[in-house]
């Protein structure tokens, strides 16, 4: 039983993991994300609606496609929380991760649409402006602090509280709790994009984002597939 909660745990992982890269992938592709978030807003906004309903399910699949994190890490939190209690808080902290950043996702299928139409088709300047004032607020709001302040530090805090509880527990090689403490590393500093919507000349590494959730990604599969060969 033990063995097969390990693996039930290692497959949803991946699955995750994989699930998100697909939807991510496409859209570096098709939207230019995610340096498309720091553009004009209306060039968001128009090219938003160029992307029509195909974009819109893109970015529901890019929402939803993370769901199988959330059994996995409460598995992962009932399966560890007897041996080392840092597994219970950081179980806690990781759902609420996924879910702010699920929420913050799903502002660009269930609100962007709507600013997006009434940007493109307005006929008046005042109606422009209001689309523009409403996006910029949703924007920083859904997106900035719900999906990437909120939900990214507490997903870099459920990464580096798992990887310390898999050293004390020895279940796996040293370097993959470094990767996993290298990844949030790198994620956490992407961190200064966002400080630098609302400060001027905040320095930034743009690279951060990408290179941090992509290690984040590989240190996810590379944990489901420990867990799958698991003999403990």
């Amino acid at each position: 039983m033990s063995q097969n909660i390990y693996k039930t745990i290692g497959y949803l992982l991946i699955a995750g993991a994989i699930a998100l890269f697909i939807p991510y992938t496409i859209l570096t592709i098709i939207f230019e994300y995610p340096l498309i978030l720091r553009q004009d807003t209306t060039t968001i906004l128009t090219k938003f609606h160029e992307g029509g309903s195909t974009l819109i399910w893109i970015w529901f699949a890019f929402a939803i496609t993370g769901i199988p994190l959330l059994p996995a890490y409460i598995l992962l939190g009932q399966k560890l929380e007897n041996k080392t209690s840092l597994v219970r808080v950081a179980t806690n902290i990781g759902v609420i991760g996924l879910v702010v950043q699920m929420i913050g996702l799903l502002r660009w299928t269930f609100v962007v649409p709507v600013l997006a139409n009434t940007f493109v088709n307005a006929t008046d300047e005042e109606t422009k402006a209001a689309a523009i004032v409403a996006f910029k607020t949703i924007h920083q709001f859904g997106g900035v602090i719900l999906g990437e302040h909120l939900g990214q530090l507490f997903t870099i805090a459920w990464t580096v509280m798992i990887s310390i509880s898999f050293g004390k527990l020895n279940l796996f090689p040293k370097w993959v709790n470094w990767l996993g403490f290298i990844s949030s590393f790198i994620y956490l500093l992407a961190q200064a994009e966002l400080f630098a919507t609302v400060i001027p000349n905040f320095p930034v590494w743009n690279m951060a984002g990408f290179i941090g959730s992509t290690l984040w990604l590989v240190w996810l599969i590379i944990v489901g597939i420990m867990f799958i060969k698991t003999k403990k």
